[in-house]
């Protein structure tokens, strides 16, 4: 009799295997998926593709140029390109939006207060140029921005202008006094010739920015400071050579102007330090303050830029970010000549976008590894997650199969078959490498 139920046990663990073998190929390949899945012309473990791989690597914006390998000029540290931000909407953080004209800020803006997945959007009224930006369950903003508390430090305040008003006007609209607030700084830069080429075209429509403060030191600088290009109303019709010709005309390295601490150079002032120390000092702060800002992006990379701002805030867009090239400024035909007279004019500005540029695909480039290598984690935890339940099923049939005399056998089925399992998993980590 024990003979007889010897020989069902032994037939039993054969089974057991089959059936554990069956059930664990279930969790590693479902019926619709193609992991497993081989060409014709691959053989072997190691030869398998995960679909997810390509998927994961790829890049999400065809149509923006991505290069191969980043030309490294700067150096940057890990804290330079490791920008992750914990936004406590709930809280007392607050995002500060600085607006550089034509830089696709006004599209930005709007993604800003229509475009993200919130737990309570944006209120945003037809027919009104402002909406509502509140914390959920509070009447407090959590945003600053054109299109949520407006101008409220100037027209296209800059950062000299922002980091002084910005705390003194939040308190004012959250009736409270806030000592310990975190305020996360975010722009967005665009390429100095077309951002030039831009601004021109838009003053020549009509555009004229004279309402702005350009604040500093707590006073506006004086006629004699900022002369004005023009005469009369505005600079309508203004042709390209004239818009060049003035010496005080602020289209000349915006972007450094704007992102400076302009109180290090006596603001407005030209005759506190040369021109070559003050370009100097401008570029250096500008560069400073660009680095340290919780985010920035480019006109130039809109997909990339959606990515960098969604993985550095832990938020989420609702409609994906649209390239578009055909602007006013790529309409516009410049010889060789005009174009390195806009360069020279914007010394300063290209350079600052040369290293942007590098700062920010390094910075995308830094933040896909990254999501890689959670991925893998991921995958890995799910991985020994399946393992430890296999096995656990595989003991509680040997355990039903039967138990005593045959225990060290019944071990010994468990050992191969965790090595089988092992195996399996090391394959599928060489294919992922």
């Amino acid at each position: 009799c024990s003979g007889a139920g010897r020989g069902h046990r032994l037939i039993f663990v054969p089974i057991a295997v089959v059936i554990f073998l069956m059930i664990g190929y279930q969790y590693v390949c479902p019926a619709d998926s193609n992991i497993c899945r081989f060409r014709s012309d691959e053989k072997g473990l190691v030869q398998q593709r995960l679909p997810a791989f390509d998927s994961l690597y790829s890049e999400p914006e065809a149509d923006e140029d991505f290069p191969a390998k980043i030309t490294s000029k700067f150096n940057f540290t890990e804290r330079d390109l490791d920008r992750h931000v914990d936004f406590n909407i709930r809280g007392d953080d607050v995002m500060v939006f600085l607006h550089i004209q034509k830089t696709g800020g006004t599209t930005f803006g709007r993604h800003l207060v229509k475009n993200i997945q919130l737990e309570q959007p944006c209120d945003c009224m037809a027919g009104q140029r402002k909406c509502t930006c509140h914390r959920p369950g509070k009447a407090e903003s959590w945003l600053f921005s054109r299109f949520s508390t407006g101008w409220s430090c100037g027209l296209h305040a800059d950062w000299t202008e922002l980091t002084s008003c910005v705390p003194v006007v939040m308190n004012k609209k959250d009736k409270k006094n806030r000592s310990i607030v975190n305020f996360y700084y975010i722009t967005m830069l665009r390429d100095p010739v077309s951002r030039y080429l831009s601004e021109w075209k838009h003053v020549q429509r009509g555009a004229t920015w004279k309402t702005a403060l350009h604040m500093c030191d707590g006073r506006p600088p004086t006629q004699d400071e900022l002369p004005a290009c023009y005469s009369g109303e505005d600079w309508t019709g203004v042709p390209l050579t004239d818009f060049m010709n003035c010496p005080s005309n602020l289209a000349n390295n915006r972007q450094v102007r704007m992102l400076a601490d302009l109180s290090l150079v006596g603001c407005y002032n030209m005759s506190s330090m040369s021109e070559l120390e003050r370009g100097s000092v401008l570029l250096a702060s500008a560069k400073a303050n660009l680095r340290n800002m919780a985010f920035f992006g480019l006109t130039e990379f809109q997909r990339k830029t959606q990515y960098l701002f969604e993985r550095t805030f832990g938020l989420r867009f609702i409609r994906a970010f649209t390239q578009i090239n055909s602007t006013r400024a790529a309409s516009v035909g410049i010889s060789e000549k005009v174009r390195w007279r806009i360069e020279g004019l914007n010394a300063l500005d290209v350079e600052l976008y040369e290293y942007a540029k590098e700062l920010f695909l390094r910075r995308y480039q830094d933040s896909r590894q990254r999501q890689h290598q959670e991925e893998r984690l991921r995958r890995r935890q799910e991985r020994q997650q399946r393992q430890r339940l296999h096995r656990n099923y595989l003991v509680e049939l040997l355990r039903l199969g039967g138990g005593g005399a045959e225990e060290e056998e019944e071990e010994e089925e468990v050992k191969v078959l965790e090595e089988v399992v092992t195996t399996e998993d090391y394959s599928s980590q060489v294919v992922r490498w």
